[in-house]
């Protein structure tokens, strides 16, 4: 049957159901009648139809649309791109992964699939394919045609995303189809709106932009990267084809959940492109042949990819940056770095990166592996301890097990309707175990809260809450539950279970049956790294190490404080060169130093007397080179008796980078006013002494680390840019000095760059450092436990020279032997012109010595110094 008789086929039939029953009665001229009754009707039909079809519009256009101004900044939620200092991508920070694609920039391939497929006539109509869906409705009711192919146009389809549908879920039928036919007339509106505002172009680029292709490929530059691990410009014909086919239905369509209906999906838009002349046979043929391929798939992850610790903490710098009103938005408001789709370009070189964090795996393997042998019949958490030291080692590791999930369900099962009840009563206060306990003690001791009151263990506050809480209704409740919740807790805690749990051996994870308090010691057990990279000359960091395993242990270790041990006595030594005018070769005696009590200097209540590493003293001469080498307290002692302060030492700091004014959380000074911080007592972090190294390798110039050059806004502007910050803390001449005592007593001599250092050890072997200068490098590193209890028992493996400094050369060795780091191994440290005022030469020194020379060393203002003034108190 022709498509003329079928349609006067069903136009005979529609008359005869709908219009008048006596026009085919079978009189003479049945033919005229019919059908000039259908074609008056069909009229009526098409006049009322348009009058209701203005009239639901007009209704519609007073329901809750998105205005110009939304449809003029539409809200696309776009992750803000890392980048490293190459211009490859680190990773992103989103809370929907975006990128957003320009129309010019687009695959073409992309574009002529998405009009192949969707919307044929897209550049003849606007917005509303009154023809398409003709064409619906005829080959639907005429044709019966389950498979009528969609009415809805490319325009259509993206004003479905801008505004939010109704759910239908617990409706009758009615009311869904009635909410179908007003979301329906909408989704009109708003295309009409969209094809006022938007050229053709920029409706495919924000169509494209705003799908949501499943697995967190929000648009279609994160979808290629995701299934196809490359950038949609790079999309081939038949990659192209899959993703568009995904528009129909990204779930039932998706290439890993059901690989055939993908393809099957996927070859309809190749055939419809052929069908359009996009395609030739020959290349339609090929394409329909190849099988899809999503090897490379990869699903963004903030637990993936290189630099996990740098950016997180980059995340947290972001955040802390924008709320600064010089990089405000336009509008006034803030930029949120996980919508808003800023281009943070940051100084990481990926070579660099890579290699260290390759040295920190192969490293931290080997001191763990140590770790577990010197602990492997020990408890951390009880051995050599006394009893106010067991309980706050316990308390942590409560907090351990109060930071779990498993804790966080009891405690909601146990206390959940009971603190609710107490909001009502007392209204929003904090309850937790400590305050349970808290109240059981006053009920079982009366005048036992007044008495933490006093002792200042609670506050005013406080203490008011309890008393209310112990007066509520609710309390009785909460003291019930009490024993249960903790016999509940004992019980979950310590019964083994299957577990995931890490593998120091792969610095991956593996399977394992255990208990989740014994999951909690085993992750707690293991030792951390902090280690940074950065260019002295410039400040730019090139490598951040910030922990083992990211996933299990998110603690970043570069910016936290710990003791610096022995790696601040260089401060000690360059300051008593500078001031003292002190030659390395100047020998001093191995013994006790003390400082008395009540020195007008030092102001101490009571002598000092600092011991050795190993508390012993050799009594023997040694100059400074050795001194340092030997990392010998008494020698540092004696240096801070000779300067007679520590502020000359605390100023030193203040010009390299270490703000010799900030203060501690309990009030103390960063850098203490005691002569102690020159065995580094002082907390410091991971980041100011990699900063303050770098003035060493840079010739006396301190230069401010810094991790970002610039930041731009999703349009290109830039919206910050670092500035350098630079200052002399040291004259060349006496930086060189130091220099050279680095080299000669902490330098690594099977490298082949100029290269020396410092080690540093804390008490307890607590933690341990290593302070690497290279010409174009500074590399500091911390290895120790989050816990000071996880610890080595011994300066065998507890010292710097085998906690850390095995990484340096591990690190450096890896870009000295790999040409694509690009590392320089062939450029020295400055040598300042004409005489350093110093003599390095001990040989020549100690000839000057004997020929009764004063062995002298200009200091400021070129006064030599004699050799009864470097030897006082000797």
């Amino acid at each position: 049957m022709s498509y003329k008789e079928r349609l006067t086929a069903f136009l005979r039939q529609f008359c005869r159901e709908f219009v008048f029953t006596d026009a085919l009665s079978g009189k003479s001229g049945e033919d005229k009648a019919w059908f000039s009754v259908c074609v008056l009707f069909f009229w009526k039909l098409f006049f009322g139809g348009l009058v209701a079809f203005y009239a639901i519009m007009l209704l519609v256009s007073f329901d809750n649309l998105p205005s110009f101004e939304d449809l003029e900044n539409p809200n696309y939620h776009q992750a803000t791109i890392i980048y490293a200092n190459d211009k490859s991508i680190l990773g992103k920070l989103f809370t929907e992964n975006r990128e957003f694609t320009p129309y010019d920039s687009l695959n073409p391939q992309l574009v002529r699939s998405l009009l192949a497929t969707e919307d044929s006539r897209f550049y003849q109509h606007s917005g509303i394919d009154f023809f398409a869906l003709m064409r619906v409705a005829v080959r639907t009711l005429l044709l019966r045609q389950e498979e009528s192919g969609g009415g809805s146009t490319v325009t259509q389809q993206l004003a479905k995303l801008l505004f939010e549908r109704p759910s239908l879920e617990d409706k009758g039928a009615l009311a869904r189809k009635v909410l179908l036919v007003r979301t329906k007339f909408k989704e009109w509106l708003v295309a009409l709106k969209l094809e006022r505002r938007y050229t053709k172009e920029e409706i495919i680029s924000m169509y494209l932009n705003k799908f949501d292709f499943l697995y967190g490929a929000n648009g279609v530059q994160t979808a290629a990267q995701t299934y196809f691990g490359k950038d949609q410009t790079d999309l081939l014909a038949d990659e192209a084809a899959m993703l568009i086919g995904m528009l129909k239905n990204p779930a039932r369509y998706n290439p890993k959940r059901s690989p055939k209906s993908a393809e099957g999906r996927r070859n309809t838009v190749l055939t419809l492109m052929y069908r359009d002349g996009q395609l030739t046979k020959t290349e339609w043929k090929d394409l329909m042949e190849k099988p899809i391929d999503v090897t490379q798939f990869k699903r963004d992850s903030h637990l993936e990819g290189m630099a996990l610790y740098f950016r997180a903490e980059l995340a947290e710098w972001l955040k802390d940056l924008l709320e600064d009103e010089k990089y405000r938005k336009p509008d006034g408001s803030r930029y949120n770095p996980y919508l808003d789709g800023l281009k943070v370009y940051t100084t990481i070189q990926p070579e660099y990166q890579a290699f260290a964090e390759q040295a920190a795996r192969d490293h931290m393997r080997n001191i763990q592996k140590s770790y577990f042998n010197v602990w492997n019949k020990r408890d951390p958490w009880t051995f050599g301890g006394e009893k106010e030291q067991i309980a706050i080692r316990n308390e942590a590791l409560n907090q351990s097990i109060r930071e779990t999930e498993r804790y966080q369900q009891l405690w909601n099962s146990h206390f959940g309707n009971a603190l609710n009840l107490l909001e009502n009563e007392v209204g929003n206060v904090d309850v937790n175990d400590h305050t349970i306990q808290r109240l059981l003690r006053e009920e079982n001791r009366k005048g036992s809260l007044k008495q933490e009151l006093q002792k200042k263990q609670i506050n005013e506050k406080q203490f008011e809450y309890s008393q209310r809480i112990l007066r509520s209704k609710a309390w009785p409740q909460i003291k019930k539950a009490w024993p249960r919740f903790e016999q509940a807790v004992k019980k979950v805690m310590s019964t083994p279970v299957k577990l995931r749990v890490y593998n120091y051996l792969t610095a991956g994870e593996r399977d394992t049956v255990m208990s989740p308090l014994d999951s909690i010691k085993y992750h707690r057990k293991h030792m951390q790294i902090g280690s940074l990279a950065m260019d002295p000359q410039t400040g730019e960091i090139k490598a951040w190490v910030g922990g083992t395993n990211f996933k299990y242990f998110k603690y970043d270790h570069v910016q936290s404080r710990r003791q610096v041990g022995s790696t601040f006595k260089p401060f000690v030594y360059t300051t008593a060169i500078a001031l003292q005018g002190i030659s390395p070769c100047a020998e001093f005696e191995d013994i006790r130093y003390t400082i008395p009590a009540n020195d007008p200097n030092f102001q101490l209540p009571k002598p000092w007397s600092p011991g050795n590493a190993a508390d012993d003293f050799s009594g023997e001469r040694m100059n400074l080179y050795k001194a340092l080498a030997l990392s010998k307290n008494s020698i540092t002692v004696k240096l801070v008796i000779l300067l007679g302060s520590v502020e000359p030492i605390r100023g030193l700091l203040h010009n390299m980078g270490i703000d010799s004014s900030l203060k501690r959380r309990d009030g103390g000074y960063l850098i203490p006013k005691f002569p102690s911080i020159v065995l580094g007592s002082s907390d410091l972090s991971v980041m100011e002494m990699t900063g303050a190294y770098g003035t060493f390798a840079n010739n006396g110039v301190y230069t401010k680390p810094h991790f970002v050059s610039r930041i731009e806004d999703k349009n290109g502007k830039v919206i910050y840019r670092h500035t350098a910050v630079r200052n002399v803390a040291i004259s060349p001449n006496y930086n060189y000095v130091m220099l050279d005592l680095l080299r000669r007593s902490g330098g690594n001599w099977a490298l082949k760059t100029p290269n020396g250092g410092k080690t540093g050890t804390t008490n307890d072997y607590v933690d341990g450092w290593f302070m690497g200068v290279t010409p174009r490098l500074v590399v500091g590193t911390w290895v120790g436990g989050d816990d000071p209890w996880i610890r080595f028992l011994d300066l065998g493996m507890g010292q710097g020279s085998r906690m850390a400094k095995p990484y340096f050369t591990t690190f450096m060795k890896l870009l000295e032997e790999n040409p694509e780091s690009g590392f320089a191994t062939d450029v020295d440290f400055i040598h300042p012109p004409g005489n350093l005022g110093i003599e390095l030469d001990c040989e020549a020194y100690r000839l000057f010595l004997e020929q009764g020379q004063s062995g002298e060393s200009m200091i400021p203002g070129n006064r030599p110094v004699q050799q009864d003034e470097i030897f006082e108190d000797e």
